[in-house]
């Protein structure tokens, strides 16, 4: 449970980073908190990797629902094009996510730690 906070959290702030990169643009002190945002991300993907979470999963994870998470709040805060098909791809890219969860279940499994 506490891999899953962790690796949330890394997902959360690696969003805001990316939001303040766009917010950036129009006035650079939001570059602070891109520094800080990408580099709490990190800190915490690292140590969701030391507590034991497959470098894999989390970073498949960390990465797709970041790029889902950013494009809808993009498009919420700035206005951002959110067309019919960028929301296909956000739905494929949260199959994958679930293939891949169900992918590292099956190889725990066959290693015999379930």
């Amino acid at each position: 449970m506490i891999n899953w906070l962790i690796l949330s959290a890394a997902i959360v702030t690696e969003v805001s980073g990316s939001l303040a990169l766009r917010a950036a643009v129009d006035d650079p002190l939001w570059f602070i908190w891109v520094a800080i945002g990408y580099t709490t991300s990190i800190v915490l993907l690292d140590r969701g990797l030391r507590r034991g979470l497959p470098l894999g999963y989390a970073y498949g994870i960390w990465a797709a629902v970041g790029v889902a998470l950013t494009a809808v709040m993009a498009w919420i805060i700035f206005d951002e094009p959110l067309t019919a098909l960028m929301g296909v791809g956000i739905l494929l890219i949260m199959a994958g996510v679930v293939l891949v969860e169900f992918g590292s279940n099956a190889a725990e499994k066959k290693r015999g730690n379930h």
